[in-house]
């Protein structure tokens, strides 16, 4: 087989021409007086995010291999699990790590609201503001994923993902239970940490089974999903700001759908995954206000000695 064709492979990386490339690379740039040229041409912000010789090679044969299978007419090709993306920067999926940012912003900007609006005695407050630093803490090591997809910074965003997901089954627990029977929740929470300390030791220590990490994320979403629901269809004739909540977890699960759609980047930078991203960042307004209805309620049915709903 010629060197400068293809065969037909899903996995880029798997490709013969895209493996040659790069060994030769390597071989050529990355030693002696070539590999310090390199490093000393390289700017700054590459090599403090921990772009390599070796990295920089995998980056130029990409595209490279990228150009010989569209000029023998077959589709783009992923490489390690993701699909080629233009770098800018030192930012390896601009789109992703931008809406990333994007989303942390409208959080804080959120939790700062809330926290200007809603007395620190609001029985919820606590909760939620825990509940928001575990979601700045998983927007910051989602934009550090896109910035640079390392071994680090891709467990640290699978995880504290999950974290999210299980912090707000727990906020849940508060507000439909906790608040009336604090026994019950501490039990929930303890529960809850038990079970994300036994997925990430799975996931570390056994293996990084991407399809289990997807189906666990996806059942304690469901969860999620079926416990603000109720608590919403209960509450739905007594509590007017009901409908802000129902909606943000619809619209939270159903806009993930979007990940299915698994295309090649547009303009090699925006994919399904940016999408994703991008559409979640209003989401963050519409839930802090119900956050913020709630927690007003909530304080005034204490002051009143009302029964909480």
């Amino acid at each position: 087989r010629a060197p400068d064709s293809v065969t037909v492979n899903t996995s880029g990386d798997k490709e013969p021409v895209y493996r040659d490339c790069v060994k030769q690379c390597v071989r050529t740039n990355c030693t002696g007086a070539r590999l310090r040229g390199f490093q000393s041409a390289q700017p700054q912000y590459m090599a403090l995010t921990g772009w390599t010789c070796r990295d920089d090679c995998r980056y130029q044969c990409m595209w490279t291999t990228v150009g010989l299978y569209q000029a023998e007419g077959y589709s783009v090709p992923q490489f390690h699990g993701k699909w080629p993306f233009a770098r800018f920067l030192c930012f390896e999926e601009p789109a992703s790590a931008l809406a990333s940012l994007l989303n942390g912003l409208a959080c804080l900007l959120m939790l700062l609201r809330y926290r200007s609006t809603v007395p620190r005695q609001s029985p919820m407050y606590h909760t939620i503001n825990a509940f928001s630093l575990v979601s700045l803490n998983a927007w910051l090591w989602s934009t550090v994923f896109h910035t640079r997809d390392t071994y680090l910074t891709e467990k640290m965003d699978y995880f504290c993902a999950t974290a999210v997901i299980l912090y707000s089954i727990y906020l849940c627990c508060v507000r439909t239970l906790g608040l009336r029977r604090p026994g019950v929740s501490s039990m929930v929470g303890v529960l809850l940490i038990l079970a994300f300390t036994s997925h990430v030791s799975y996931l570390t220590f056994v293996s990084f089974d991407y399809g289990y990490n997807m189906a666990a994320n996806a059942t304690i979403g469901m969860v999620n999903l079926l416990w603000w629901l109720c608590w919403c269809w209960q509450n739905r004739r007594t509590l007017p700001y009901w409908w802000k909540c129902g909606l943000v977890v619809l619209l939270l699960h159903g806009l993930a759908l979007l990940e299915l759609l698994d295309f090649p980047p547009l303009l090699w930078v925006l994919d399904a995954h940016a999408v994703w991203h991008l559409s979640t960042i209003p989401v963050h307004f519409l839930f802090y206000s119900f956050l913020i209805d709630d927690s007003l309620y909530l304080l005034n049915t204490e002051k009143m000695g009302v029964k909480v709903e």
